[in-house]
């Protein structure tokens, strides 16, 4: 399910920004950014996520700015003079005059770093975890928001797919009779007069049209959708359970569309797969 949050702390004159979003992934798939100061937390802080959320791809983002103090300065001169020295001998190689100044040599790589101590960065971890928690609230706020919304979508698809298994389990008694009336018209003109038990004629008729009998495929959608009605009902982590029973429901439309020939429930086995497209479609937001 998509979502965004974030979420900044101050702490000893820094500030620890925390920033998270998800986006739809059949399992959590968890992905941190810390800068360097905070990368010795990111197995803790991606164990956090993992308590929060079940579902989804999940990005999390932590900036940090430091207090004027805890940034300063410090000049590495055994670094400036190596690059006075690179910079003279390249210029007596190629014969020219070695016009460098200080300001030039400040500018270069690695001659100013900026002192940080693991002290300092020791004390950051708890506004961290502070952040990141803050962050993943409000990220669960604006997915329970969504998931209001992704319910009722839901509920009506599976109403409108148990309105369509109704009208087949209506009508399939109407099925098996005109099928088995088909067959026994087609064997009589087969016989073409031919002295046959008419108990064994019944018998083979029975049970040829029994093999075209959805009857116990339209009951086994219903049960499948009065578990999802009840796992909506529910709620929590249901996405993987709900996974299975949407394939367990095509499974069993797809054995109906084969097996009946009758028209109308040849439509209504097209409709029904659109309902349960757009049913996966949406579960794939269900954490």
């Amino acid at each position: 399910m998509t979502g965004f949050g974030a979420s900044s702390v101050e702490a000893r004159g820094a500030t620890v920004r925390v920033e998270v979003r998800s986006v739809n992934h059949r399992h959590l798939h968890v992905k941190t950014r810390l800068p360097s100061e905070l990368s010795a937390a990111e197995n803790e802080i991606e164990g956090l996520v993992r308590k929060k959320l079940q579902r989804g791809s999940v990005t999390l983002h932590a900036s940090l700015t430091l207090p004027a103090a805890a940034r300063a300065a410090t000049l590495r001169a055994d670094v400036a003079k190596r690059y006075q020295k690179q910079v003279r001998q390249l210029a007596r190689e190629l014969g020219v005059e070695a016009e460098i100044t200080l300001q030039q040599i400040l500018s270069l790589p690695g001659v100013l770093a900026e002192a940080e101590t693991e002290a300092d960065a020791g004390a950051l971890q708890r506004p961290l975890r502070k952040a990141v928690d803050g962050a993943l609230e409000a990220l669960l706020v604006m997915r329970r928001t969504e998931g209001e919304a992704l319910l009722a979508d839901l509920r009506r698809h599976a109403k409108g797919l148990a309105g369509i298994v109704a009208r087949m389990e209506k009508r399939m008694p109407k099925v098996v009779r005109g099928h088995q009336e088909s067959l026994r018209r087609r064997v009589r003109e087969l016989l073409d007069g031919a002295a046959v038990s008419e108990a064994d004629l019944a018998r083979e008729i029975a049970l040829i049209a029994d093999k075209g009998d959805v009857a116990e495929e339209v009951a086994r959608i219903g049960s499948h959708l009065e578990q999802i009605d009840g796992l909506l009902e529910k709620g929590g982590a249901v996405g993987r359970q709900l996974d299975f029973l949407i394939q367990e429901l095509f499974r069993e439309v797809n054995t109906v569309g084969s097996k009946c020939s009758d028209a109308p429930v040849a439509h209504w086995v097209v409709d029904a797969k659109t309902r349960i497209e757009r049913l996966r479609e949406q579960i794939q937001n269900v954490e």
